[in-house]
């Protein structure tokens, strides 16, 4: 086992370890520290395996971006240090079946990819040939997986806002007899 070998197991397991306290911590704060330092985990994949300008965008866009906002809105909310509520058994039975099903398409589509070693000449990976790459619209184009994922990472927002939402006060039960109040 050579060095080159020996980091990547050391990001995958740092990458992996932070995404899983993630997922399980239940304190708001703590589960967007945990993304930060995951997503950091990926950037550091990327530079390992030498494509600069994907880690560079990685850190500058989902760590400098999309977390710091997801922070914010953490803190707008006035939630920061709370937990959050335990979910009850049927939340947990749909969440692990939504991971299961997650999991379960992303191996069909691994296993259904036809892994070829082309001989063809690998385009240069510079800012031209990615950008360009990214905006196409034709076969090979990545605008609309763009799209799809800016979607999904404004669904996440707004999925972090309500989870952080303090739940709206009851109204308070005054019982006069008793001078006992009720919340």
């Amino acid at each position: 086992m050579n060095g080159s070998t020996i980091i990547f197991y050391m990001l995958a397991v740092f990458t992996l370890a932070t995404a899983f306290f993630a997922v399980v911590t239940r304190h708001i704060f703590r589960a967007a520290i945990f993304l930060l330092f995951s997503l950091i985990g990926i950037a550091g994949l990327y530079f390992w395996m030498q494509y600069e300008f994907i880690a560079a965008v990685q850190i500058v866009v989902y760590v400098g971006g999309i977390t710091v906002l997801i922070i914010f809105s953490i803190f707008l909310t006035q939630q920061a240090g709370e937990l959050l509520p335990t979910q009850n058994a049927r939340g947990r039975l749909f969440a692990a079946l939504a991971a299961f099903c997650g999991f379960a398409l992303t191996l069909l589509q691994v296993y259904q990819y036809k892994f070829t070693n082309t001989n063809e000449p690998t385009v240069e990976p510079n800012v031209v040939n990615i950008g360009n790459q990214m905006l196409g619209t034709e076969e090979g184009g990545y605008a609309l997986p763009f799209e799809v994922v800016s979607v999904l990472l404004l669904a996440a927002l707004i999925g972090c806002i309500v989870i952080a939402m303090r739940p709206k006060a009851t109204e308070k039960n005054i019982d006069l007899g008793t001078n006992n109040i009720e919340y």
